[in-house]
């Protein structure tokens, strides 16, 4: 049902399209992240400052203190080990970006927002849910620098741990999906009577999805894609032996910790999101 009660049709087309600006930045933002991992440039930014990170290094002197703190912790160390300042710049650059992102989204969602609740813009019940997104996300902001710290001097690691590596894409992933939500609902539309099994069947493959975006993060922290490459058959087999699948104690590690086990259950969702999907078309 669209939520515009007591709202022009201008109003809301405004509103719904600052929303669309919102879920543009926030996608690019993961993109950005993505990228940020795949380029190992995740650890290069050691210290976590909402405000004055916004500035990049400035002058040679900065941008060797910002390398000198990089070279303290693990992955410098048994990974990047010899890197040039240049290459150091490349990866900070990476991480900087993204962090840059995310703090311009917060801030395009909050300005504009305060400014149409001053208006009186924003229908009254989607009030509650865009302070709640707006809550998610500087949450999010949180969760990002637990996931950086999990890397960082004292973790013994040379990357960030998959576990939150997971959350935080997750948590992304759900804050997009609700914007784009609170966008489509804000105009009016026709009312549509859709069966119920339609409904249920739509929200299932969503979940699925959600879960399958889940276990993608778990296998790019883990790298499990590097260590398991080849298709439709992995580890020599389409369901390898269960002996290798579940070594790990207690057993439940296997399916965050073990790298064939988390590659076999990404493998299988999308098998499993494919069939939903055509059975959902059919339907």
């Amino acid at each position: 049902m669209a939520e515009t009660t007591s709202v022009s049709n201008h109003h809301a087309r405004a509103v719904r399209l600052w929303l669309l600006c919102v879920a543009a930045m926030i996608f690019m933002t993961l993109v950005v992240g993505g990228a940020t991992r795949l380029t190992e440039s995740g650890l290069s930014i050691t210290e976590w400052k909402p405000v004055t990170g916004v500035l990049p290094p400035l002058s040679d002197s900065d941008w060797r203190i910002e390398f000198q703190a990089y070279q303290a912790i693990p992955q410098y160390r048994e990974f990047n080990r010899g890197m040039s300042l240049d290459a150091f710049k490349a990866i900070y650059w990476w991480e900087w970006a993204h962090r840059l992102l995310a703090r311009s989204t917060g801030a395009v969602f909050l300005v504009p927002f305060l400014f149409f609740l001053a208006r009186g813009w924003v229908p009254p019940r989607l009030r509650v849910r865009l302070w709640a997104i707006f809550g998610a996300g500087a949450f999010l902001g949180l969760v990002g620098w637990w996931m950086v710290s999990s890397g960082l001097a004292g973790s013994g690691r040379v990357s960030v741990s998959q576990y939150r590596l997971a959350f935080h894409l997750t948590l992304a992933t759900v804050i997009y999906a609700a914007v784009l939500w609170s966008a489509q609902q804000i105009t009016p539309q026709p009312p549509v009577k859709e069966p119920r099994r339609l409904r249920v069947g739509a929200l299932v493959i969503a979940v699925m999805i959600l879960i399958q975006i889940y276990l993608g993060a778990l296998v790019a922290g883990l790298d499990a894609g590097l260590v398991f490459n080849t298709w439709p058959l992995i580890d020599g087999a389409f369901v390898p032996n269960a002996a290798r699948l579940w070594f790990l104690h207690p057993a439940w590690r296997n399916l965050f910790e073990n790298t064939l086990t988390v590659q076999f259950d990404h493998r299988m969702m999308a098998y499993a999101i494919w069939l939903a999907a055509m059975f959902h078309a059919n339907d």
